[in-house]
């Protein structure tokens, strides 16, 4: 997006990493976004002061960890373990997409959103994506961030070729997907067993 400069960061000195790279999202086409905007939001511009981008290593001071506490529950996890895990996911190279929305005025993640591409032998060896974690810290709900997150992730799962996309979501949030052409499957459950909280 237009708020990224290369494929490091840097904050107060120290280099820091993005989990993938940048032009990921600097190459994808905005001809495929979905989303209706107003007031000149969009996911090239999310608005001012706001930059949409790939989770950097960095991201556990700018409270990354506290915004998914407002999602789930998080735990209480070290600046250490944090790394262990990011850089876990980035050995894994095109299978992790986190993209975090920072608030650069404050230096603060207001938003964020995770899709997981799984490999396939199916579809002519293709591949699935799922939406995950999606959450916009509360103070800045009803600015069009959840949409601007869903829409690169979406644009990017048909970029990465995947045959589709999926996601879990409550009853009360159908309809907001729907918009980016997510639709009920007929005859599907979602069903899990789950081990802890």
């Amino acid at each position: 997006m237009s708020c990224i400069q290369d494929t490091e960061c840097r904050e107060n000195g120290n280099k820091e990493e993005y989990l993938f790279s940048p032009e990921v999202l600097t190459n994808l086409d905005s001809r495929d976004f979905r989303g209706d905007y107003k007031n000149g939001i969009s996911p090239l511009k999310p608005g001012p002061d706001l930059c949409a981008r790939p989770l950097s290593s960095g991201d556990y001071d700018k409270g990354y960890l506290d915004l998914l506490t407002e999602l789930t529950i998080v735990g209480d996890i070290s600046r250490d373990t944090f790394l262990n895990q990011f850089y876990k996911m980035k050995a894994y190279g095109d299978n992790y997409y986190i993209i975090v929305i920072e608030d650069l005025s404050k230096n603060r993640i207001i938003g964020t959103a995770t899709l997981v591409i799984e490999k396939k032998f199916i579809h002519h060896v293709s591949s699935r994506a799922r939406v995950e974690d999606v959450v916009v810290s509360g103070e800045y709900r009803g600015l069009q961030l959840g949409k601007v997150l869903l829409d690169i992730l979406v644009c990017l799962s048909k970029k990465m070729g995947s045959y589709k996309v999926s996601l879990e979501c409550k009853d009360h949030n159908v309809k907001f997907y729907e918009q980016f052409g997510f639709e009920k499957a007929p005859e599907q459950n979602f069903m899990h067993i789950r081990y802890f909280d």
